[in-house]
């Protein structure tokens, strides 16, 4: 238990608390402690019932599965990746990161009436990794290896195929790649102005 202890405080800050709560709500949620539709996102009781948690929750929590495994893998992978390589030494900017990819998200989940968050918030993260690996070779199922630039749409096509889904890691992908332009590329091969700036307050 101490070795588990040590391990989970080895973690990078914000990883650390991101995959933390990412196993917290779901065991709340699976054993019954918190009503698990307390915990996922709705217009109606966000908005009419002003139950303001909601956006928060719905991003942490997720059904316990195989699927819920998966995103946790990724989330400790890639998560550590960003923190511990580009914003290494820059936790506010990470943050700022974290912050600007959850509020996107979660505008076009209560437009689209999607209820649960960590599949685009995990993809988005993934997303601006490979964007910035783009040539690093990564491994996949049954052994397969491809460059990093493609991982996201790998897992967007093997979702669409095992589940018929998909909507989730596009939406992540779309707010990854906003993310990635507007703070990297836009500025840098475009000659654009800086439009996102990590407010001081952080």
């Amino acid at each position: 238990m101490t070795e588990i202890a040590d391990w989970f405080r080895s973690l990078p800050v914000f990883t650390r608390y991101w995959f933390g709560l990412s196993v917290l709500f779901p065991i709340l949620g699976r054993f019954r402690l918190v009503n698990p539709q307390h915990l996922v996102l709705s217009y109606d009781h966000f908005v009419r019932g002003f139950q303001i948690w909601r956006p928060v929750t719905s991003v942490f929590f997720y059904p316990m599965g195989f699927h819920y495994l998966v995103n946790l893998y990724f989330l400790y992978t890639y998560s550590i990746r960003l923190e511990t390589g580009l914003f290494d030494g820059h936790p506010a900017n990470y943050l700022f990161m974290l912050l600007f990819n959850w509020i996107c998200i979660v505008i076009v989940a209560l437009l689209s009436d999607l209820m649960l968050l960590m599949d685009p918030m995990v993809l988005s993260v993934l997303y601006v990794w490979c964007q910035l690996n783009k040539d690093v070779i990564v491994s996949f199922w049954f052994g397969t290896q491809f460059k990093a630039i493609y991982l996201p749409w790998v897992l967007l096509a093997f979702n669409m195929i095992i589940s018929g889904g998909g909507l989730y890691e596009l939406i992540g992908i779309l707010v990854g790649h906003l993310y990635f332009f507007l703070m990297f590329k836009y500025p840098q091969e475009f000659g654009g102005r800086n439009l996102l700036q990590v407010p001081s307050i952080l």
